[in-house]
């Protein structure tokens, strides 16, 4: 039997690759450190282990449970929005903590190091992405995935440490944390619609994303490793259409049969319209049933109807450079 370890397994993609894994018969090894995952989120029949990767003694305790065949690494602090204002935070979470993983990872022989990084790592202007797109991130989030990716192909190169990267993008579902207000605006939206709160929206609300549903992405990140076709590979992964920011908000009030009351925001520093193709992971995984927005809305909003309203949690660490944050945000900041 494989036996696999998956970082973020409490939080919302991670917990669903987990479960995939454990479905194609893997034994695996639970982790995170509970900054923004819920314990409940971890499957039934995975090993738990609470810790922070960034801690170098903690990378050590996991192999002490025993080695991995396979390490799918899904931590992080995915506020790419957010990154620009806490760079050091971003840096140290997002880079140096894979460097630690990947570090182990060579030096106990794993057989393959699966990675989500983002479609983030493209930058402006180059839609549709593709896999041959050269990539120019454009926050330090983006920065920090693309840098993980380097030095991913530069530990193959050196060590033979086999790897397989997915550049997923705008994924929503079940489990999705709903109480962040800087990022996963459909968490954002649900959040606010159940309380009868406006909706708030950056800008005029056309920016474009393809938004994916969880089911679109999981099982693909979990099969990596057993897919030879993927072996030292990067995929996009994700939905192919894309939709404005307004639109999101209609298929969300739509879920909840209300009209949503949206309150436009002074526009923020963002790239505009970001969607991407997804052949290659076609060709190499097969042809798969794809959810629907209003489908996969749909779906999010029974479960946060099920488990109701979170309170916002504002950034808990320090915002190390405050200037032209957002005034929203930096209100919050400023109120913790």
């Amino acid at each position: 039997m494989a036996r696999a370890l998956v970082t973020g397994a409490a939080g919302f993609i991670g917990s669903h690759v987990a479960d995939h894994c454990l479905t194609l018969g893997m034994d695996v090894v639970a982790t995170d450190d509970l900054s923004g995952g819920f314990l409940e989120n971890v499957p039934e029949g995975a090993a738990w282990l609470q810790g922070d990767i960034r801690d170098p003694r903690f990378i050590e305790e996991l192999w002490e449970l025993g080695d991995y065949d396979y390490v799918y690494h899904l931590a992080a602090y995915a506020a790419e929005g957010l990154s620009h204002f806490i760079r050091r935070y971003n840096y140290r979470t997002n880079l140096e903590a894979s460097v630690l993983l990947i570090n182990q990872s060579v030096l106990r022989g794993v057989q393959r190091f699966v990675f989500t990084s983002s479609i983030a790592v493209y930058g402006a202007e180059q839609t549709p992405m593709t896999e041959s797109t050269v990539p120019r991130p454009e926050d330090p989030y983006g920065i920090s995935k693309y840098a993980v990716e380097l030095d991913l192909a530069a530990a193959h190169e050196m060590f033979g440490l086999d790897y397989t990267v997915f550049r997923p993008h705008n994924v929503y579902g079940e489990r999705q944390n709903i109480s962040d207000p800087y990022r996963n605006a459909i968490g954002i939206f649900m959040n606010r619609l159940i309380q009868g709160l406006p909706l708030p929206i950056f800008g005029d609300g056309l920016q474009t994303r393809a938004f994916s549903h969880i089911d679109d992405v999981a099982p693909l990140i979990a099969r990596a490793p057993l897919v030879e076709q993927s072996r030292n590979e990067v995929f996009n992964v994700g939905a192919d259409q894309p939709y404005t920011i307004v639109e999101l908000a209609e298929a969300v009030g739509r879920a909840f049969g209300v009209e949503p009351e949206l309150v436009h925001l002074p526009a923020r520093n963002e790239v505009i319209h970001a969607f991407s193709t997804h052949e290659k992971a076609r060709r190499t995984f097969g042809d798969q049933p794809t959810i629907s927005l209003d489908d996969g809305i749909r779906r999010m909003a029974d479960w946060v109807r099920a488990n109701g309203v979170r309170a916002e949690v504002p950034f808990p660490g320090e915002i190390e450079v405050p200037t032209n944050m957002p005034p929203s945000w930096q209100a919050m900041s400023s109120a913790d």
